[in-house]
């Protein structure tokens, strides 16, 4: 069996109204200046606990103006304002764009290091401030994952920061943040989640510890991700979506993603279409890709996903292929890189660029030409 190294935070709660646990622990440990980051709409879903820990003589700073996609300089900007402040601690509650520059925040604080220096695995030094993640969409994972991304203006690129300091020393994860989510972006970050869960499956390597998190991931969201979208207010759907998306974010220190993460950067960094929704695009075209290279692994996440069995390995895989174009189409994902206003001539920028994700592709069942890459893409016009 092959070694791994699993990294998680010290402490995951997870529970509709777990918030206030937060509120409770942060409280018994002696910290004063807190640093808050979030974003407009969450504002008025966490003012009761801003309230509740400045009575309890917390100084707080917010910032709510985190863009959908942070760019290195965003990041510069925001890492300013906390040393500025003081900051001896952070929480991040938002989106994965939210809990990704938390994380950087919360690393970058006090350190003479610069995030544009730490682009890629390992390069973080030291940890640095207590900082605390708290998701509100059923998505990215970040809040127990060891990656933060940011958007790379030098060369229009989203680019990953990986390393074991950037592990939340406490996640909390409330599904009632996530209840007023829009049913489009519940929809994107739900594929995302998805695609953490089937890349972590099918990725060469795939790993016995964490193919429990991706196959039990896979079933949860697969089976609620449509009633999500519909009724964002279904509880049930929303507390299955938010533990599927934990389970995926569990999947992403070990093992991480593959190809289809790969390929969605170019359309993050060039066209600023959200991760998710790149994902989502890209999600059957990069299975049906892989499938030759491990027919058996596709054919139980075609299990996983709720499809009967076929003939053989080959036919349920197919089945889990067709699942996934179906369940994407049901949750309003379009079809084609044009329906995103992506022309066709960008092809070959994006397969260029999409080669510089070396730190992914090399976990992608099959290997990516760049030849492949355009033909991905332009399986998508």
């Amino acid at each position: 069996m092959k070694n791994i190294t699993l990294l998680q935070p010290q402490k995951i709660v997870f529970g509709t109204g777990c918030i206030q646990t937060l509120v409770e622990d942060y409280k018994k440990m002696g910290l004063q200046r807190l640093f808050v980051l979030t974003a407009p709409p969450i504002r008025p879903l966490i003012e009761a606990t801003l309230n509740d820990l400045q009575a309890a003589g917390v100084n707080i700073e917010v910032f709510d103006q985190i863009m959908a996609e942070p760019t290195l300089n965003d990041f510069n900007a925001i890492v300013e304002k906390a040393r500025q402040f003081g900051a001896d601690s952070v929480v991040g509650i938002g989106g994965g764009s939210v809990l990704d520059v938390a994380k950087l925040v919360a690393a970058f604080a006090h350190s003479d290091q610069q995030a544009a220096d730490c682009f890629g695995t390992g390069f973080i030094k030291k940890k640095g401030l207590w900082f605390a993640c708290l998701p509100t969409t059923a998505g990215t994972g970040s809040e127990v994952s060891p990656n933060a991304i940011l958007l790379d203006e030098r060369d229009h690129l989203k680019k990953g920061i990986v390393s074991p300091f950037l592990i939340a020393d406490a996640a909390y994860v409330d599904p009632k943040l996530t209840w007023t989510v829009p049913a489009k972006v519940t929809a994107d970050t739900g594929m995302d989640a998805l695609t953490h869960c089937i890349e972590a499956y099918t990725n060469k390597f795939a790993h016995p510890s964490v193919d429990i998190y991706a196959l039990q991931g896979i079933r949860l969201i697969a089976a609620h991700l449509e009633r999500a979208v519909k009724d964002g207010k279904d509880v049930e759907a929303r507390e299955a979506l938010a533990f599927g998306s934990l389970y995926g974010g569990l999947c992403l220190g070990p093992v991480n993603t593959a190809a289809v993460h790969a390929l969605s950067y170019p359309l993050g960094g060039e066209f600023h279409i959200p991760h998710g929704l790149s994902n989502a695009i890209l999600l059957p075209s990069v299975m049906k890709f892989n499938m030759p290279a491990n027919v058996k692994r596709h054919a139980e996440v075609a299990i996983a996903l709720g499809c009967q069995p076929g003939a053989n390995d080959e036919e349920t895989a197919q089945r889990g292929v067709e699942f996934i174009y179906r369940l994407a189409e049901a949750v309003g994902i379009p079809k084609k890189l044009t329906d995103l206003g992506i022309p066709q001539t960008a092809v070959d920028g994006m397969a260029k660029a999409a080669m510089q994700v070396q730190r992914l592709l090399k976990n992608n069942p099959r290997e990516v030409t760049e030849q492949d890459a355009r033909d991905i893409y332009n399986s998508l016009y």
